[in-house]
C-alpha cells in the first residue's frame, strides 16, 4: 500500500512538474519576437489600412493580432540607412523584458520590406500630453506625471544595470515614450541604441547620434568628457525638464513680449528666485511635484557627465519627498565641474572610452 502511494506520488510529481515546464516554453516562445513575411504584416494591418503617424525611418500603422490584441506595425524606409535601425532594434529589444519598456512582439525581414511589430499603446506618445502646441489632451496632473517620471527613470536604469549587457538608448525623448491605457510609460525606438559590457563605461562614437535639444555636450565635443551611459542622464533631464514646463528648449520668457530663452535656463531662474513654478506654467496641484522634478532634471542635465546623477541615484531622487534635495550648480554658465555640496559628488573619473560590442 505504501508502495503504491509512493509510485503515485512520484507520478504526480513528474506530471506536475512537466506541466510547469509546458508553461515556461509557453510563455518563452510568447516573449521571443516572431518572424512574419511581408503577407503576414499585410494581413494583420489589413492592407495597411489604419495609418497611425510618419516619420523619417518610416510609417507606423496599427494591425490585430487577434481580437483582443492590437499592435502597431512600423514599416521602415527601405531608402533610409543601410538596415542598422532594423538590427538594433531586433538585437537590442529581442531580449528586453521590463514593465516600462516597450514589446517587441515580432519582425519583417522579407525581401527589401523590414518591419517593426509593436504592442500597441492606446494614449500614444508623452509628447502628446506636454507640447503646449498640443491642445487636445488636457493636463495629466502632477502626481501622474510624477509617476511617469519615475517608471521613464526604472527603464532607463533598467537598460543600464539591468540586462546582460549594458544598453545605451542615445534618443530618449518624450516621442520615444509610449503610455499604455493606464498611462505607464514605455520606452520605444532602440534605433540608435548602443550595448556594451557592464564592466566598462564609456563608449568609443564617430558620429553625433540622437535629436536636437536632447543631445548631451560630450556627444558633440569631448571638451565635456567621453561618451558614457551619462549621455541618456543628459537625455532624461531635459525630458522631465520638459514635462515641467510643457515646452521644448525655446519658450517665451515673459508674457506679451517676443523676447527667446533656453527653456531650462528659464526654469533655474525661476528655481533660484523661489518662484512657484506652478504661477508661470498655469496648472493647479502641489507645488512640491514640479520643483522636484526640475531640480531633478537640472541635475541631470549639468554640462559634464561626472557631475550628473546615475540613473540609479535619479530614481531615489524621484522615489523622495525631494525635501531633501539641493539645487544644482547653474549648468548655463562656463564653469568646470561642480564642486559644491550637494546631492551628487563631483569626483571626475578618467576611464578610457571603449568600443561598443557590435
Amino acid at each position: 500500500m505504501i508502495a503504491a502511494y509512493r509510485v503515485y506520488s512520484a507520478d504526480r510529481k513528474e506530471k506536475e512538474s512537466r506541466l510547469r515546464i509546458e508553461r515556461f516554453l509557453e510563455d518563452y516562445r510568447a516573449l521571443k519576437p516572431s518572424r512574419y513575411l511581408y503577407a503576414d504584416i499585410k494581413r494583420i494591418t489589413d492592407q495597411f489600412k489604419d495609418k497611425l503617424g510618419q516619420g523619417a525611418y518610416g510609417t507606423v500603422f496599427k494591425g490585430r493580432l487577434s481580437s483582443e490584441f492590437l499592435i502597431a506595425v512600423k514599416v521602415l524606409n527601405s531608402s533610409k540607412g543601410d538596415g542598422e535601425e532594423f538590427v538594433n532594434e531586433v538585437r537590442t529589444m529581442g531580449h528586453i523584458h521590463h514593465v516600462n519598456v516597450a514589446r517587441l512582439v515580432g519582425f519583417c525581414a522579407d525581401g527589401f520590406v523590414r518591419a517593426l511589430v509593436y504592442e500597441f499603446f492606446p494614449n500614444g506618445s508623452l509628447q502628446d500630453f506636454i507640447s503646449s502646441a498640443d491642445s487636445k489632451n488636457s493636463f495629466l496632473g502632477w502626481d501622474k506625471l510624477q509617476n511617469i517620471a519615475l517608471g521613464i527613470a526604472r527603464g532607463i536604469e533598467y537598460l543600464h544595470q539591468g540586462c546582460d549587457q549594458r544598453i545605451l538608448h542615445f534618443d530618449i525623448k518624450p516621442h520615444n515614450v509610449l503610455l499604455d491605457q493606464n498611462f505607464t510609460p514605455k520606452i520605444s525606438d532602440f534605433g540608435l541604441a548602443k550595448l556594451c559590457s557592464k564592466d566598462q563605461s564609456l563608449v568609443s562614437m564617430t558620429t553625433a547620434r540622437g535629436t536636437m535639444g536632447y543631445i548631451a555636450p560630450e556627444v558633440f565635443s569631448r571638451n565635456f568628457g567621453n561618451v558614457s551611459y551619462k549621455a541618456d542622464v543628459y537625455s532624461f533631464g531635459m525630458l522631465l525638464l520638459e514635462m515641467v514646463g510643457g515646452r521644448k528648449n525655446i519658450g517665451s520668457t515673459i508674457e506679451n513680449t517676443t523676447n527667446e530663452i533656453y527653456h531650462p535656463q528659464w526654469i533655474y531662474n525661476l528655481l533660484e528666485e523661489g518662484d512657484d513654478l506652478r504661477i508661470h506654467i498655469g496648472e493647479e496641484g502641489d507645488g512640491k511635484i514640479p520643483k522636484k522634478l526640475a531640480i531633478i532634471g537640472l541635475w541631470c542635465i549639468q554640462w559634464h557627465p561626472v557631475d550628473r546623477p546615475s540613473m540609479k541615484i535619479a530614481v531615489q531622487m524621484l522615489e523622495g519627498d525631494g525635501e531633501s534635495l539641493t539645487m544644482p550648480p547653474n549648468p548655463f554658465v562656463a564653469t568646470g565641474p561642480a564642486t559644491k555640496n550637494g546631492s551628487i559628488p563631483a569626483r571626475r573619473l578618467e576611464l578610457e572610452p571603449i568600443a561598443e560590442l557590435e
